[in-house]
């Protein structure tokens, strides 16, 4: 297989790269922290005006037609700046989604004004009891007149704050734990019936509980098949799932980075720590993790866009697994060779390991993509 990146693909990286470089300091992103929804909706302007929103779409939806491996570019360079914007939330699940399986009328009024950063979406999957399964669903939505009655809570939603519309899972048939009988809708955020408790996450984003009580929406809502969304949902909940670890990648390269700068600085006995040669071992060990995890996720996101579902479970749950290990174990070195400094609010270390230690808990944890990939495989879950 070819790792190698295309020129265009080499071209948006740089793009990226420069851009939190450039407007995604320690300090900017404190700023933007305080802002309402928890992000800066002048850089979710200057994201679009990037075109880096359109990066998954189709051109004539005014996209880059790019696909998962782009996608990935765009995420690592997040990372290294801890960006805050709905990028995952909005384009990466929701939009995609809607590209998919969307109508051509749900795909003229959503992917152009999400394109052009004048929508944001959340994707309202999870609940209170579901844990990671993709399947386990309690919200109902019933049959009412020309349309459908939706009922139920949804717990965790990445940017539900912030959402201008949500796309939501509710059952149209069946029990609670069944596959079948899974359906997606498009819900505005402000509908009758519609209750939205917004909260900021340990890493400085912002989630949502919401809550569905009587929601009425028209036939026109229904995203796709009715009863037929399990696969859809699954292929969505991947796409995240890769999405994220390559963000960690980035947040792991800089945690990576600030600490061989610190044991080049730190001196003790009269020369700097990094001399030590436990020490050095530690730090090659952290960059072996990181290189592990940077191989797993190209590899998932090559999977994605090679149109094998059983391929790409197995190499998205690799990648989850490889990174939530991986990400935990450098987080914890870094930290600990930093010392104490490591672990404060005013530190920039300490905001990544906040973000990599949620990324291990979106989408599907270390252990729970183990669990997926020995099911998968058909053998014993071994530690």
């Amino acid at each position: 297989m070819d790792f190698s990146l295309t020129d265009e693909q080499r071209m948006l990286q740089d793009t990226v790269e420069r851009l939190v470089q450039d407007q995604y300091g320690f300090e900017q992103r404190r700023g933007y922290m305080q802002e309402k929804g928890g992000f800066s909706r002048d850089m979710w302007n200057q994201i679009a005006e990037l075109g880096l929103l359109g990066v998954p779409f189709p051109e004539e939806s005014g996209g880059f037609g790019g696909g998962a491996i782009e996608t990935m570019l765009v995420m690592e360079a997040f990372g290294k700046g801890l960006v805050l914007e709905p990028y995952v939330a909005s384009v990466v699940t929701s939009g995609q989604l809607i590209a998919d399986a969307g109508s051509d009328a749900q795909k003229e009024a959503i992917l152009e004004p999400l394109v052009g950063g004048e929508l944001v979406l959340a994707f309202a999957h999870g609940e209170p009891d579901s844990r990671y399964s993709n399947t386990q669903v309690a919200t109902r939505a019933e049959r009412s007149g020309a349309g459908y009655t939706i009922t139920g809570h949804k717990a965790v939603v990445l940017h539900g704050d912030s959402a201008d519309k949500f796309v939501i899972s509710a059952r149209t048939s069946g029990d609670t734990m069944d596959a079948d009988g899974l359906s997606l809708f498009l819900v505005d955020a402000d509908a009758k019936g519609v209750s939205i408790q917004g909260y900021p996450t340990i890493d400085g984003l912002h989630a949502a509980e919401v809550k569905l009580n009587g929601v009425q929406v028209s036939e026109d809502a229904l995203i796709g098949q009715e009863g037929k969304a399990a696969d859809l949902i699954e292929l969505t909940q991947d796409r995240g799932a890769m999405a994220v670890c390559a963000e960690a990648v980035g947040a792991m390269g800089v945690a990576c980075d600030l600490t061989l700068d610190y044991l080049k600085q730190r001196k003790q006995f009269g020369m700097p720590i990094g001399a030590f040669q436990s020490v050095q071992h530690r730090m090659v060990e952290m960059r072996m993790e990181l290189e592990q995890a940077r191989s797993a996720t190209l590899k998932a996101a090559a999977k994605l866009d090679s149109g094998d579902p059983v391929e790409r479970r197995r190499a998205v749950s690799i990648a989850k697994h490889q990174v939530g290990i991986g990400g935990r174990f450098v987080s914890e070195q870094s930290i600990q060779l930093h010392g104490g400094i490591g672990m404060t609010e005013e530190y920039y270390l300490a905001h990544f390991a906040k973000r990599i230690a949620m990324i291990d808990n979106q989408f599907g944890d270390a252990d729970a993509h183990l669990d997926r990939f020995s099911a998968q495989m058909d053998v014993p879950k071994t530690a």
